[in-house]
């Protein structure tokens, strides 16, 4: 089986390249960015601004071949690829819950970016806590690994 995507958009940020950039959209706060949205899809986003936070899906567009085992940016341990959120993956998309701040026309203000820019964009969905906030019971890996979470910055281990 093929599977074939078309990006429905674009989106734009500060970050020319990876080095130094947030490793996750919660990092990233006040950090704003764009999308360019492909105008045929414009009709798509009815109702969107009544929501404050959206969900991105998009294509790691810089990323290349991947390990299943990785060494992610919180750890100095190799991990399965799939316990982590590295950008090097087998199908290398990635996803990222952003403040909406504006849209007008075919052009979507968004804040809490952490994507390099000119990231290809897969997919908008609204974010709705009443669906996507759990309870989680445990973290994994991760447990007592997110204390400096917001001074971790991308490096050059996806390279």
């Amino acid at each position: 089986m093929s599977i074939t995507l078309e990006p429905i958009g674009t989106i734009y940020t500060p970050f020319k390249t990876k080095e130094g950039m947030p490793i996750q959209s919660g990092t990233a706060r006040g950090i704003k960015g764009q999308i360019i949205l492909k105008e045929e899809f414009i009709q798509g986003l009815t109702d969107l601004d009544g929501f404050s936070h959206v969900i991105l899906i998009y294509y790691f567009h810089k990323s290349s071949g991947f390990d299943l085992l990785t060494t992610p940016f919180l750890d100095n341990k190799k991990h399965g690829v799939f316990a982590t959120r590295a950008p090097k993956r087998p199908n290398p998309v990635g996803i990222s819950v952003v403040r909406l701040l504006r849209i007008e026309n075919n052009i979507i203000d968004i804040e809490n970016v952490d994507m390099l820019d000119e990231t290809p964009l897969l997919d908008i969905k609204p974010y709705i806590p009443d669906f996507d906030v759990h309870k989680t019971e445990k973290k994994g890996w991760i447990e007592n690994k997110t204390d400096n979470l917001h001074k971790t910055k991308s490096d050059k281990r996806f390279y």
